[in-house]
Order: C-alpha cells, then structure tokens, then sequence
C-alpha cells in the first residue's frame, strides 16, 4: 500500500545533492524539500520507491536560525519547483551549496576539500538575474511555471528570479493559443529582447502582444528554432567583446556570470602568447575568444561545439581573430581527429551530463600544462575530476560561484593539473 500522501515528522539531519535535506523516518531514508538542516518538520510524502521516500516539509515545528520568509508568493510545497533555497539566508544558501560540492568531491573523487561559494556581484537580494526563462502553457493558454518534479504547471503572474528585462515581455498576462512553452529570452548588456515558442501545431497561431517589443523564433520538435521575426538571438558583451547569441542555444543566465568566469578561466590557464589552446563545447565563444587574445597572433584555439546555431554564433564572433578556428562536431569525435595535437591549455564547459571518459582520457592525451573545468553539476564534475586522477591530472584548485541564487544549483571551476609536469616536459622536448 503506497504511502504518498501520508504525513509524520521527523528530524533533518543534512543537506543533499538537488535542493533536498536528509533524515531518517523508522530507519528510511526521506529526501525532504523545503527543509533545513537541523529543523524538525512534519513531512508529507510525495514518492515512494523501495529504498527511500520523498517529501516536502509542510510545517515547520523548529525553524533553523538560516530560516526566512520567502520573498515569493509561489514558493512553497506543492507549488513552483523553480526555486529550492527561497526560505533559506542567501548566506545559508551558499554554505549549503558548498557542502553539496564538497560531498560529492568526497564521496565520488575521494577528495577532501573545503568549498567556499562565492556571490555574484548585482544581485545583492538574489532576485531579478535570470535572464532566460522557459514558462510551459497550460490548456487555457496561461503561462506558468512547472511543479517539483511533476508535469503540472503553476499560474504565476511573475517570477522573482527573472531579469527585469524579461519580466518586462509580460508572457504571463497574455493568453497563448496552441502553445506547449515560451521561452522569454533577454540581453543583460543591451536591449535586446526575444521569445522562443514551442507551438502544439504544425502552423504557429496568432501572437499575443507583449508589453515590450521582441524578436520571435519558433522550437521544432527536436530543438531546431526557426527565425519568424527581429533577431535570431540577442547580443551580450563581456569584457568589451560582442556576443551574439542565438534565442534558443546556451548562455550563461547570471548577467555577471559571464565576465566573473571569464576572468577566472583566464586567471586558471594563465595563456601565454603564442601558446595551444582548446575550448571544449565552446558554445557561442565566451571562452574561445578570451584565450584567442591572450595567446595573441602566434598562437592557435581550436574550439569545439556540436550545435549548429552556436557554431555560427561562435564563428561571427570571433571572425576578427585569425588564430582561432572552431569546428562543429561532436567533442569526443573532434579530439579523436586531434589525436597528434599538444595542447598546452585547455578549457572545457560541458552540459550537465559532464565530459565522460572517453573525452577526459582524450584531454589528458593532448598533455596540457594545465586544464580549466567549468561545470553546473558537482556530481559529474566529481566524477571527471576522479577520471582525470586515473589519467595523470590532479586537482589543485576549484572555486564555486553562486550563479544561480534561490536553486540548487552552483557553478563551478576546477583546474587541474599533471601528476608528473616533469615528464610532460621531457616528453613534449623528445
């Protein structure tokens, strides 16, 4: 007999891995959302597999001292899943996270290490930096937001965490006719506005007008996007450099996160003119074109990126630097075709799912003096760290930003280097 739905209290012991907190109900283990550590809170159970529960903490019976009012009305069990942290201190917020990052460093690398998550600048209060946002339609053609884990959508009339720029398109207060989802998309740097509509028809039906003028592009099944009208994207600028970006292909989504990890990709690699370097699922050239100028007209980067549109972007971009070529294609294909190139820096920025051990082994045979990991999931990251452990390279630092205030989520930067930089060296000479 199930047992969703059914409430007990019990006592929250720690944080875990995806926004939940952890503790023990008659010896089983009940992932607990909307909790804190420490707190002793009544549960209400959501799922039920045979080696735990999930659930969400419904009352709270003693609050932890990190425990505040949620700035969001739509915050709360049973509501919007966009947001994990909003009844905890953006201090706690962030210590929290670094105790995630540091358990799975430890738990899958066999790494101890202390994390600290560092603020970004701008968004003092944690709201208003999500410069992307995907609201799904329901049958009415309103535009909400999803619940945890679940198909339903939440009504929402505004999202806390989103740019003003997006706020200002107003997707909520307008009906969408034959409509699956609308991403509303916004420059941080600029005006630049679009939205990306997924519709549940062949033919796209009539729009509603927004509050504030954008361009439009349509979402295929399958991910391609189509321009219907304005731009294909918007356009960043980060550290004097202008980005375009296609509406529908990836960006950082913190307006400060693009400069912040930027400069310390450079500050990891330390390029020199000159040199080799690789960028790894290079996206629209965020990185590709920093190293480009730090290794100046002598040296070489060779970027990688499987999607279309972000090679286009990426290629339109950087136009202007003569030693930086960028290939579309799978990553672990690509460093197949490269398996003769030494590199001697390499920056890499995976999705979610990480880099894998046939590209962390690849990495590790180009022999770079030093690599720069960028990730969004500690989890993978560890993983690859322990890969590249086996493949010669060891961590020697890794910082942690808060990109993503009120979620679960950090960004992370590891830098590795060779176990044996001797022998790297004396290969490279012979």
């Amino acid at each position: 007999m199930t047992r969703v739905g059914n409430e007990f209290e019990l006592t929250v012991d720690d944080v875990a891995h995806g926004g939940w907190c952890v503790g023990r109900h008659n010896d089983q283990v009940v992932f607990v959302r909307h909790a804190l550590p420490g707190e002793r809170v009544r549960v209400r159970v959501t799922e039920e597999t045979t080696r735990f529960l999930r659930g969400e903490a419904v009352d709270v019976l003693s609050a932890s001292p990190d425990r505040v009012e949620a700035p969001c009305e739509f915050s709360g069990p049973g509501k919007c899943g966009g947001c994990d942290w909003q009844h905890a201190s953006l201090e706690a917020q962030r210590r929290l996270k670094g105790e995630v990052v540091a358990e799975q460093l430890r738990h899958i690398a066999g790494i101890e290490r202390a994390v600290v998550v560092e603020e970004l600048p701008g968004t003092p209060d944690g709201l208003g930096w999500r410069t992307r946002v995907r609201f799904s339609v329901d049958t009415d053609g309103h535009a909400g937001l999803r619940r945890h884990r679940s198909h339903d959508i939440e009504p929402v009339d505004r999202c806390l965490i989103a740019h003003p720029g997006v706020a200002e398109l107003g997707v909520t207060d307008v009906t969408w006719e034959d409509t699956k989802d609308v991403e509303a998309v916004a420059s941080s740097t600029c005006a630049d506005r679009a939205v990306v509509i997924t519709p549940t028809k062949a033919r796209l039906s009539a729009l509603p007008d927004l509050k504030a003028s954008s361009a439009v592009l349509r979402r295929f099944k399958g991910g391609r996007v189509q321009q219907v009208k304005g731009r294909r994207g918007v356009r960043e600028t980060v550290n004097g450099r202008e980005f375009r970006v296609s509406a529908g292909g990836f960006w950082q989504v913190h307006p400060a996160a693009g400069v912040t990890l930027t400069d310390a990709v450079l500050a990891a690699l330390e390029p020199k003119p000159g040199e080799t370097a690789m960028d790894l699922y290079c996206g629209a050239g965020l990185f590709t074109g920093a190293l480009g100028d730090a290794v100046g007209p002598e040296g070489r980067v060779m970027g990688v990126e499987s999607g279309a549109e972000a090679v286009r972007d990426a290629r339109y971009n950087l136009k202007d630097l003569e030693q930086v070529r960028v290939e579309q294609n799978d990553v672990a294909a690509q460093l197949r075709e490269w398996a003769d190139v030494r590199a001697d820096v390499v920056a890499l920025d995976p999705p979610r799912a990480g880099a894998g051990t046939k590209v962390v082994r690849s990495i590790a045979g180009t022999r770079p003096r030093r690599i720069a990991y960028v990730s969004c999931d500690p989890a993978t990251l560890a993983r690859d760290i322990a890969e590249f452990a086996r493949s010669g390279y060891n961590l020697v630092d890794l910082r942690a930003f808060d990109a993503f205030p009120m979620t679960h989520h950090v960004e992370c930067l590891a830098v590795l280097e060779p176990v044996n930089p001797a022998r790297r060296h004396r290969e490279d000479q012979g």
